[in-house]
């Protein structure tokens, strides 16, 4: 593991919790993107570098997300959500010089993506979850071009060369992986997309530019794992870079003088952090860096040492579909082990080797924890992605099942100590396991998910709503089908001990998804846990309030699993 060399830099700004933070190009400006008590309705504030100046975006709106600065910091692109039952954002371009806001376009997932230099053209991102569209808006003749022509993708991002005259754009708009186009202005209007860089069988997850526009980073998810690549833009050559020391790139970024790249990365073992990968082509170097307090202790640098890797394993769902998950195991396991299968939420994200403190807890404690891709992740291609989307959500909740045959015909998991467990989406798939197959696992754990499709898109933001159509279904028009998928309405048939975790902020999945589980429990005489987060949204971001769910999970999973009495809800 490379050692980082600790750099120490107070932020002038509060807690970020649902948040991202950008600086201007020229820094005048840090944009930092801000979730009071980490819930959905998200606020944008400027904060000068000294800390002496603030400026809120939108200051009376339901949430305000980040899009994109243009090239000189003069201009901010932004996503507005009106107060009131609106479903659409407002994609808007933002003058920090007199302030003046102007409306681009409307719909549930809006976002300026890039805006040129001479800031005449934007592009913006439209589109539901699964069917995003990029438009090329002319701000001088309101001309507007579908980039896409007319391809609906499920990655679609968009910035301009540094000469203007040229797009880059990340999408897998009319392809199964995503991948790197450009698109050629003439005259303002651009060219059919043409491909720059594109693999078979992986995705392009991140691509950084750099300040000449000469090179762009590439970074690959093969089968899980990051990979890195240096584009030439001129000549089309592509080179390897240095391995980052995570498993995961998570972020990448050029210096501003284009000689090093930065990256974010973490592993099983190794915990989140900034390496800086040196360009030079005589002198090529890797060098870990942190920037943010505090520093742990250097005995713990150690103690990873004793932290443990998975393996990926493939295995076949019920109807011949290959899938495939990470088994984490204890050092000394022989055999069938008491095994935790712990579903990932999106439902299009992907369970990836990161650096994952539960997972490394449960093993500790003896608990081996199989995180499983099932139909519907991101990470496999466009068609693998949409494998669950409407009624073919009842096959997706069957690989649940076949993960359990394959853990358990392998050898690998004891039958009759195996739970369930999964964070939002992943929350919802272990509630429809545990009621769909009963007598398949000892213990489960629902993390804010849904519990009722009806409730769900009664309650979440308008605009979480409108964008989820494509992947659940219409609440009107699907009403029978979102009826059949609901755990809630199969509730008795939970026989094992079930802990319920919820953030009172979350404005995503409400906390009524989980009320409404602890409740009917409760009413047939169950004794549900129920692990409620006062000051949490959708994710549990405080570090007392990590600790605390890692400690409350493992108590509860492996009382249940280790235990040989048998066990009721």
């Amino acid at each position: 593991m490379v050692r980082p060399r600790r750099t120490y830099a107070d932020l002038p700004v509060c807690q970020v919790g649902k948040g991202s933070l950008n600086w201007s190009p020229d820094g005048s400006w840090l944009a930092c993107q801000l979730a009071p008590g980490g819930g959905e309705r998200t606020r944008v504030l400027l904060v000068s570098p000294d800390g002496t100046r603030r400026r809120e975006i939108a200051p009376g709106a339901a949430a305000v997300t980040l899009g994109s600065w243009s090239p000189g910091g003069r201009q901010l692109g932004v996503t507005v959500y009106p107060r009131g039952d609106v479903s659409d954002g407002q994609a808007c371009l933002v003058d920090l010089r007199d302030g003046t806001s102007t409306v681009l376009a409307g719909g549930p997932a809006a976002k300026v993506c890039a805006i040129s230099g001479d800031g005449r053209r934007v592009v913006v991102r439209l589109g539901r979850r699964g069917a995003r569209t990029l438009e090329l808006i002319d701000l001088r003749t309101g001309l507007r071009t579908d980039l896409l022509a007319g391809g609906e993708a499920t990655v679609a991002d968009a910035r301009f060369g540094i000469t203007g005259t040229q797009l880059f754009l990340h999408t897998d708009a009319g392809r199964e992986r995503a991948a790197l186009l450009a698109v050629t202005l003439r005259a303002g209007r651009p060219s059919l997309p043409y491909e720059l860089a594109a693999r078979a069988d992986d995705d392009l997850d991140l691509v950084a530019l750099d300040p000449a526009g000469a090179r762009a980073a590439l970074v690959w998810n093969v089968d899980g794992r990051s990979e890195l690549e240096l584009l030439d833009l001129r000549s089309g050559m592509v080179g390897p870079l240095a391995e980052p020391p995570g498993d995961v790139v998570t972020g990448a970024a050029f210096t501003r003088d284009g000689n090093a790249l930065l990256l974010a990365s973490e592993g099983p073992t190794v915990p989140p952090q900034l390496a800086r990968i040196g360009l030079d082509p005589g002198r090529p170097s890797l060098e870990a860096v942190t920037v943010l307090p505090p520093t742990p202790p250097e005995h713990l640098w150690d103690a990873l040492d004793a932290l443990v890797g998975p393996t990926l394993h493939e295995f076949t769902g019920e109807d011949g579909l290959t899938l495939s998950g990470w088994l984490f195991r204890p050092r000394t396991a022989l055999g069938a082990t008491p095994t935790l299968i712990w579903l990932h939420g999106g439902p299009e994200a992907q369970e990836r080797p990161t650096f994952q403190p539960l997972f490394q807890a449960l093993v500790a404690e003896g608990v081996a924890v199989f995180a499983p891709n099932v139909r519907g992740s991101g990470g496999f291609g466009r068609s693998f992605s949409q494998a669950d989307d409407h009624e073919r959500r009842f096959v997706a909740i069957t690989d649940v099942r076949a993960a359990v045959t394959f853990l358990a015909e392998s050898g690998l998991a004891d039958p009759a100590r195996i739970g369930v467990a999964g964070r939002s989406y992943g929350g919802y798939l272990t509630l429809a396991a545990m009621t769909w197959f009963p007598e398949l696992f000892r213990v489960g754990v629902d993390v804010c998910g849904i519990a009722d499709f009806e409730t769900f898109y009664a309650e979440t933001e308008p605009w979480i709503a409108a964008a989820a159509t494509t992947k659940y279904g219409d609440p009107e028009r699907d009403r029978r089908l979102l009826r059949e998928l609901s755990p809630i309405h199969h509730i008795d048939r939970v026989a094992a001990p079930l802990l319920v975790v919820h953030g009172a902020h979350d404005t995503n999945v409400p906390l009524g998804e989980a009320e409404q589980v602890v409740g009917a429990l409760r009413e047939r005489g169950a004794s549900p846990g129920f692990l409620l987060f006062d000051d949490e949204g959708h994710e549990v971001r405080g570090t007392a309030n990590r600790a605390a769910f890692v400690r409350e999970v493992v108590r509860w999973v492996s009382g249940n699993l280790l235990e040989v009495d048998s066990q009721t809800a």
